[in-house]
């Protein structure tokens, strides 16, 4: 083969582009919980906020830390498993995870009213996953996407320099990669190639770590209030690899492409968490719950590396390059909707207690925003970022992604005085419109920085729980399973309807599985 020029040009430092956004599928990443925290709180389902008296409540029904009568401390640990995968690069299916650290300090301020301060550290999300696919491409492929883009007119291309770029939002990294590599020859003629076959492997990794400071009340034992201050911490890496298999006209092979991208989103936010818990009945255990989250508002820097590597056997007449690479950073800011939970919960003696919590997000109405500059403030001699709308891409989100209900249902049994036996499930609604599509053609900054083209349909979340707990002296060993499984279509890119079928674009869905397990051990003592 003979050998080009290696491509190794920024298109965002070329157009200087300094407004930043981010994709609908990449922020629906960031947004909802895992079930996690101490190791009875996740044996019994989550189903606890009108229970209360475990740590954990802190974040979903605050007051549920006013029924603390004693001081106490956790600390939780334990392994995530993901069932009927292989490791692949640097992630492997089973991981060692840190998940829970905190304290109640409880106070008391009447013969039946305390006054509890609280801190918890709990990991709210995990990352670890990988992900495989593999399927058959007629007359489709990823490169005939971006031609398609060009072709009719969804962005401008022009020679800027022996490059070709466009000052359209909708020319996005992959775009320029294909563009300036494979599509375009140095006399600007441009043709696309089909594909018969792709193959697609990502792992990502990191967590999305909550810290949560409360301040919560008992009064008279009937009534209970609680306001959680929360701070997000953010640390997501993904990395893929997507390869094409092309063909010429006669469907014979002409090598294949590979395109690599390497993502990382960190960042901060916040959020508030208030809550009630009420016992109606003076005579009864039964209680009920209200509680209420604030969005949590996230100020982020995501940054990625993409490459484009043609095969040693592919044709040195095809194509202006052998690889390229694109490499960029930006600020954005996402701000996620609102929560709301009704919960109840009632115990039987000293021996059994049941809980059911209901959870609603409206995830059509997450706001991705555009990160305008920075103006400065004379009074507090300080900078800040000013943010608007991204009108164009809410639009896509709010028919792309829905609401949520969360159903958690849980049990607790006590069949000797310090044995706890524990069972739980949770139902999780789909989060995304099983017509949803990654839309490349949005005029929205989030389309221009976007670094790849796949995208997944998750189903529907069941999560099946169970765990022990012993306590002895001051002491507390607590041991939780769960397991939980997903089911979604994944797609290598959005299918592409051209004004005749000869260039149509049209790849199908791959059934892919998100099945995990997790051992949970949590640590306690009390005082």
């Amino acid at each position: 083969m003979i050998m080009k020029k290696i491509l190794s040009i920024s298109l965002f430092s070329i157009l200087a582009i300094t407004l930043s956004a981010q994709e609908t599928y990449e922020n629906a990443n960031l947004v909802g919980d895992d079930l996690n925290g101490t190791a009875r709180y996740v044996g019994m389902g989550g189903a606890m906020d009108a229970l209360g008296a475990d740590i954990s409540t802190i974040g979903t029904n605050p007051a549920g830390i006013g029924l603390f009568r004693h001081s106490t401390a956790n600390v939780s640990f334990g392994f995530v498993s993901q069932q009927g995968t292989e490791s692949y690069a640097s992630g492997d299916k089973t991981n060692m995870s840190f998940d829970q650290v905190g304290f109640v300090y409880s106070h008391k301020s009447g013969s039946n009213s305390f006054v509890n301060f609280a801190f918890n550290y709990h990991k709210s999300k995990n990352f670890d996953f990988i992900l495989s696919a593999a399927d058959a491409l007629n007359g489709a492929s990823q490169n005939k996407l971006s031609y398609m883009k060009g072709k009719e007119g969804v962005f401008d291309l022009y020679n800027q320099g022996g490059t070709y770029v466009s000052s359209n939002n909708t020319f996005n990294q992959v775009d320029y990669l294909y563009y300036n590599m494979l599509l375009a020859d140095d006399n600007e003629n441009y043709s696309c190639f089909d594909a018969n076959s792709y193959m697609f492997n990502r792992e990502n990794a990191g967590y999305i770590g909550e810290y949560d400071f409360n301040i919560s009340g008992n009064v008279n034992d009937r009534f209970y209030w609680g306001v959680t201050f929360g701070i997000s911490d953010v640390h997501y890496k993904g990395y893929g690899e997507y390869i094409e298999n092309l063909v010429d006209a006669n469907n014979s092979s002409i090598g294949s492409v590979l395109l690599s991208d390497e993502r990382r989103i960190t960042g901060t936010g916040f959020n508030i968490k208030a809550g009630i818990i009420v016992r109606p009945i003076e005579s009864s255990p039964f209680r009920i719950g209200l509680s209420v989250s604030t969005p949590t508002w996230y100020d982020l820097t995501t940054t990625n590396y993409t490459t484009l590597q043609l095969s040693n056997d592919f044709n040195a007449n095809y194509g202006r390059y052998d690889s390229g690479s694109n490499a960029e950073a930006y600020d954005f800011s996402l701000f996620t909707p609102w929560k709301f939970g009704v919960s109840v919960g009632t115990t039987f003696g000293k021996y059994l207690a049941v809980g059911a919590v209901y959870e609603y997000d409206d995830y059509a109405k997450l706001n991705s925003r555009i990160n305008d500059g920075y103006s400065y403030d004379w009074y507090y001699d300080a900078y800040y970022t000013n943010t608007s709308s991204d009108r164009q891409m809410n639009r896509h989100t709010r028919n792309t992604l829905k609401g949520v209900s969360t159903l958690k249902l849980g049990l607790e049994l006590k069949p000797v005085e310090n044995l706890s036996v524990r069972v739980g499930y949770n139902y999780v609604s789909p989060k995304y419109d099983k017509n949803g599509y990654k839309d490349g053609t949005i005029n929205s900054p989030g389309s221009y920085y976007a670094s790849q083209t796949d995208y997944t349909n998750w189903g529907a979340t069941d999560r099946f729980t169970a765990g022990v707990g012993y306590n002895f002296s001051s002491f507390s060993v607590d041991l939780a399973y769960q397991f939980t499984k997903q089911q979604g279509d994944f797609y290598p890119f959005t299918s592409y309807y051209g004004s005749t079928s000869e260039d149509n674009n049209i790849c199908s869905a791959v059934q892919v599985n998100n099945k995990r397990h997790q051992l949970l051990l949590t640590l306690g003592y009390h005082f």
